[in-house]
């Protein structure tokens, strides 16, 4: 009977508050004892940190469900944690929320006990592969290389925290874990973590399922280079977030080095708490953008030096004009010939390279810029370069202008800062605004379509 009543209250929470609530804090709970005479529902929790935050924030939604499922009016709930003392939700007309907040739990910081936790090691995550040495540097990623590899001669000093973001494939997990190496090579003492933002969330979630929230804590607040790798994927996970709030003041406040990765700026997560977005941006912010076509081949070619490949620039700059989009596909790409040339007994060459990536791509391909774009809205909405510069509101004139900054963005391998600053040193966040208004348009105006294909026939030349 007991198991029926929690799993059909788990089925309306799950409705009410979604999945995500239930797998991180309810589905650690069970249903122990139910006294019908005195009304009390005893509710066995794994630990302290569940029971306090289940106290502070699920109060009324335990009383009102449980209350329905039993058929009661007066009912209380007796959180037991094991060893705990017992703590009392009683519903009362006019009585207080419990006010526990998600603070961590006071446990024994010291690298000694720190140590003695299973699994604790000084690396962890880090890709040996990944080093400073073998990440190609050119325009798009030169101020986040630098960056990155400034820190590791004084973590916690300089840049803290470093905060990376660009778009996926473009070497954001490359410039992570050779920051880790670096660091490591340089200190052996430094405990480093690399960890991806979903694994940090699955962490957390069993932490306080099987007991181990003490552990989890050690375990992150005791780290000397912290490595966070898609931070995004923490949006619209509270207790996640608020875990990560603690976890990140403690380090921060330490001067222990925090080093994050995004696919967009700080402010423009979504579904992310403002304290946190602050915090994310309190330290040094760089974007690493699409590659150029010359920075394109040097990666081609550095990456078929280390596999003792000979490639030739031609063949080099034919599978860099191929591949518009991110660097691990223009890796795939080198790697699909290459392989098909060793497999097949064939020398290396742009006829083959045409064969296998099944597309005849003009090595001559125009490599578009700034200008391109802005010469064709010039010509299109018959406004003149200053005028696009300008800080006029006109509404054709910021139109004119929205347009071309999404053209941009669309077109070339310009970071939303370069947008920016061509147009007369405005920030990334009216880039960004502006190319979010027209990607609304696009979506909901077919007309329109009719429009912004005219422009990039002259943009493109054809």
């Amino acid at each position: 009977m007991l198991n029926n009543i929690w799993e059909n209250f788990l089925k309306i929470v799950k409705e009410e508050a979604g999945s995500r609530v239930v797998d991180t804090w309810f589905k650690a709970v069970f249903l122990h004892e139910w006294d019908s005479i005195n009304k009390i529902v005893y509710l066995r929790v794994p630990n302290t940190f569940v029971r306090d935050w289940m106290s502070s924030n699920y109060t009324e939604l335990i009383n009102l469900h449980l209350s329905r499922l039993l058929n009661v009016d007066q009912l209380k709930v007796v959180l037991i944690d094991g060893v705990k003392k017992e703590s009392l939700i009683e519903k009362k007309t006019g009585s207080e929320e419990a006010t526990t907040s998600l603070v961590p739990a006071k446990v024994d910081y010291s690298k000694t006990s720190l140590e003695k936790h299973a699994g604790y090691k000084k690396s962890c995550h880090i890709n040996s592969n990944f080093h400073f040495d073998n990440f190609v540097v050119g325009p798009n990623n030169s101020l986040a290389k630098a960056a990155a590899q400034a820190i590791t001669d004084k973590p916690g000093v300089l840049y803290n925290p470093l905060f990376i973001y660009g778009d996926s494939g473009l070497g954001k997990t490359h410039l992570l874990h050779a920051v880790g190496n670096s660091i490591k090579k340089k200190n052996k003492n430094l405990s480093i973590l690399y960890q991806t933002a979903d694994r940090f969330v699955n962490e957390f979630i069993n932490s306080i399922r099987f007991d181990k929230i003490d552990k989890f804590q050690v375990k992150y607040q005791n780290i000397d280079v912290l490595l966070i790798d898609d931070i995004q994927f923490i949006s619209n996970k509270e207790q996640t977030q608020e875990a990560f709030f603690h976890i990140f003041n403690v380090l921060y406040d330490s001067h222990k080095q925090i080093v994050f990765s995004s696919d967009t700026f700080p402010s423009n997560i979504t579904g992310l708490a403002d304290r946190l977005k602050s915090r994310l941006a309190c330290g040094l912010v760089t974007d690493i953008h699409t590659p150029s076509l010359e920075t394109k081949v040097a990666i081609l070619q550095k990456k078929a030096k280390s596999n003792n490949q000979d490639l030739s620039d031609e063949i080099a700059y034919f599978i860099a004009s191929c591949v518009d989009s991110n660097i691990r596909e223009l890796e795939g790409a080198l790697i699909r010939v290459t392989a098909f040339a060793s497999l097949t007994n064939q020398p290396l060459s742009v006829e083959l390279a045409k064969k296998v990536l099944n597309r005849s791509c003009d090595v001559r391909k125009k490599v578009i810029d700034l200008d391109d774009v802005s010469k064709a809205i010039q010509k299109y909405y018959d406004f003149s370069l200053f005028d696009l510069k300008s800080k006029k509101r006109i509404k054709d004139l910021s139109y004119a202008r929205q347009m071309a900054m999404f053209l941009m963005k669309k077109h070339t391998n310009r970071s939303l800062r370069d947008i920016g600053m061509f147009f007369g040193g405005r920030d990334h966040s009216t880039v960004f605004h502006a190319i979010e208004k027209i990607e609304d348009q696009v979506n909901g105006d077919p007309e329109f379509l009719d429009i912004l294909s005219s422009i990039e026939k002259t943009i493109i030349g054809r």
